[in-house]
């Protein structure tokens, strides 16, 4: 089993970094390259997490006298059992070094890069490169200054002498400052707005509420995106009519068209004359650089307008959805009803397992109250995290409630229990962090919108705050649990992740000061956001937000539910007339059945008379006068002509009996004698 538990954890973090690509991504859409390098930033993060208490247990294997009572026999002190999440020595620290200079030249070369690229309006290539080029100039020269800094600081220092090692803890430090910066700030959001989340989940009032809020503020944003669309459409049909099928930039023009809705093209195409001549003197035609500019314009706008449609049918399946709970809480029959049925067929889960009456325990019953003690256990454990927070400096006595969790696990030896309650740490710890990278939201640059609705710069930006919150959170868990000694000032073993970031003793200033008392930040974060004082401000900027007691959000609120009604209605209405066109198919086919049934029965008797008036005339004999008269009527009657063509004498065939002889005549002349 040597090895297995890290090719399991490689599995399984690469398959949580595809589920959420493909989440929040689009597969079929969106450019390869892009897709690829935000995989594998999330992938390296995922597995630099999963594998971190695996490189903790192993500390504890590798101990020289680890005595292990098994049946309460004490064995050799120098004989260990090994677990079977066992890692032989020396992969440890090459998989470290590959993984973490894999995620740091993705954060900081690739990914700016790549983002730059991805947003760019250029028609080339090399047009797309230059342009990220010069956008990132900026960009790379502020990480030069900050590295330049710090190596003059270790140039100065007369204690130490420089050298390709610390070279690298310098730029290990560096990146490792700005993660830690960032991460105390999303970690005191995290650990008190996730609890508070839950909790706010089990009160049905204030979800439904913040629902009608939520459609207000997407409404106003769905018709901004809608009139942008619309003026960028304009700007792209005034470009198209200026530059005609013979000029130079017509091959751009038409690359712009094909990012256009279909229905643009298409009206687009019906006012366009191609076959005029160009004429440099006529009308002005716009240079390339505009194009470009148009053509990164009309992007963004196809982007934002098909999200926010996206965004509105969740929201509107939401609110119908909470709307019907409430329906439901009051009804006595314990059965779930949907004021809109799925149209997709009922699978064997919602036959067998999820059926109306569970989801009636579930939603109108049970998850209120499981809502409520997860947000419990979520919020105590966030208590833990902010106290060992503030005391993990403290080796005598140990504050810390996590190194004081490991620290009893490793006198008995008992490496499943360490393994967990690292990985349940880093877990929560990572929760915390992430969930609020997928929370936050800057204006329209960064957003990542579920149902394959987010761009080709958010995933790629989320990446790059993936690979540089990843490393500085994994070594402030290890200093929670005392595993790091520049931080604990202990002599023990460390990590082989502690040995690839390298001896923070080269900048002390900030292996003595800042790692130590800037995480106590999270506390002050804690109770700001407990309060929230950053939504309070957001409203006071302009920026509306959901708060309890509001003008603006009872007036948001009440405006919110007035469209989810209009909305409910307009949906009725529809479900109305499929169900009227439905029935209508259904009686029509019907009626079409019994009347084809009546003919073929009609038919069948009238073959089976004519089968035996042949019969009678055959075996009965005749007289000479029957024999004259069907030959009379055969001459009479003169051949049918089953081609369409008509015949002078074809009209209006009609004989005695009432019946006609033919009723096959041209189309061209099927209503003369009407």
């Amino acid at each position: 089993m040597s090895g297995a538990a890290l090719v399991v954890e490689v599995l399984v973090a690469f398959f949580l970094a595809l589920f959420l690509l493909h989440r929040y991504g689009d597969f079929r859409k969106q450019q390869r390259m892009v897709l690829f390098a935000t995989l594998l930033a999330w992938f390296l993060c995922f597995l630099i997490v999963f594998t971190l208490p695996l490189d903790v247990s192993t500390v504890g294997e590798t101990v020289p006298s680890c005595p292990i009572h098994i049946n309460n026999h004490a064995l050799a002190p120098n004989v260990c059992i090994k677990p079977w999440s066992y890692i032989p020595d020396g992969i440890l620290p090459v998989f470290w070094r590959v993984v973490y200079w894999t995620s740091q030249c993705l954060t900081w070369l690739l990914l700016p890069f790549m983002q730059s690229y991805a947003r760019s309006g250029g028609f080339s290539i090399s047009g797309k490169i230059k342009t990220a080029l010069i956008e990132n100039a900026i960009y790379y020269g502020t990480y030069l200054l900050i590295f330049c800094s710090l190596l003059i600081y270790v140039a100065v220092s007369p204690k130490l002498n420089l050298s390709w090692s610390q070279l690298q803890v310098i730029g290990i430090t560096a990146a490792n400052t700005w993660g830690l910066f960032l991460l105390v700030l999303l970690l005191g959001y995290g650990l008190v707005e996730i609890p508070r989340s839950y909790w706010n989940a089990s009160c049905h009032g204030y979800l439904l509420a913040k629902t009608y809020f939520k459609a207000a503020k997407l409404m106003s944003e769905k018709t901004d995106a809608e009139e942008n669309l619309e003026d960028v459409m304009e700007d792209v049909r005034h470009a198209s009519e200026a530059i005609k099928y013979n000029h130079p930039l017509r091959k751009c023009i038409d690359t712009v068209l094909r990012k256009c809705p279909t229905e643009y093209q298409e009206k687009m195409g019906r006012n366009m004359d191609d076959y005029e001549d160009f004429d440099e003197n006529r009308n002005p035609c716009p240079c390339k650089k505009n194009l470009v500019k148009l053509h990164k314009q009309a992007i963004y706008a196809v982007q934002r307008h098909n999200r926010t449609q996206v965004q509105w049918q969740m929201l509107l399946d939401e609110a119908f959805h909470l709307e019907d709970v409430a329906k439901n809480e009051t009804s006595g029959t314990r059965h779930f009803v949907h004021s809109f049925p799925s149209s997709e067929p009922v699978g064997w889960v919602s036959s067998y397992v999820y059926t109306p009456t569970i989801e009636w325990y579930w939603e109108c019953l049970l998850r209120r109250w499981f809502y409520r003690v997860l947000a419990i256990l979520l919020s105590l454990f966030s208590v833990v995290v902010v106290w060992s927070e503030c005391t993990f400096f403290s080796t005598q006595p140990v504050l810390s409630l996590f190194a004081v969790f490991i620290q009893l696990a490793e006198k008995d030896y008992n490496y499943l229990y360490i393994e967990m309650a690292c990985f349940v740490t880093i877990f929560f710890l990572c929760y915390c962090v992430y969930s609020t990278v997928f929370r936050i939201r800057v204006f329209n640059y960064y957003y990542l919108a579920p149902h394959h609705q987010t761009d080709a710069y958010s995933l790629q930006f989320s990446g790059m705050l993936f690979c540089r919150l990843t490393p500085p959170l994994c070594l402030n868990f290890l200093g929670l649990i005392h595993m790091d000694s520049t931080i604990s000032h202990q002599q023990r073993q460390q990590t082989a992740y502690t040995s690839i970031m390298g001896s923070m003793k080269v900048l002390s200033f900030i292996a003595n000061g800042f790692y130590i008392y800037y995480p106590m930040l999270v506390l002050l974060l804690c109770i700001a956001t407990y309060y929230s004082l950053g939504t309070r401000c957001l409203n006071i900027l302009g920026f509306q937000q959901f708060i309890g007691e509001n003008h603006m959000t009872s007036d948001l609120v009440d405006e919110g539910r007035e469209l989810i009604r209009r909305e409910r209605r307009k949906r009725q209405r529809t479900d109305d007339g499929e169900n009227r066109r439905r029935d209508w198919r259904e009686q029509y086919r019907e009626r079409r059945e019994k009347y084809m049934g009546r003919n073929r029965n009609a038919y069948s008797e009238l073959k089976e008379s004519h089968d035996s008036a042949v019969n009678s005339s055959t075996f009965a004999p005749s007289s000479g006068r029957d024999i004259s008269d069907h030959a009379e009527l055969l001459q009479d009657v003169e051949p049918l002509d089953f081609n369409g063509e008509d015949t002078p004498d074809s009209e209006d065939r009609r004989f005695t009996g009432g019946r006609y002889l033919s009723t096959s005549l041209s189309r061209g002349r099927i209503f003369d004698d009407v």
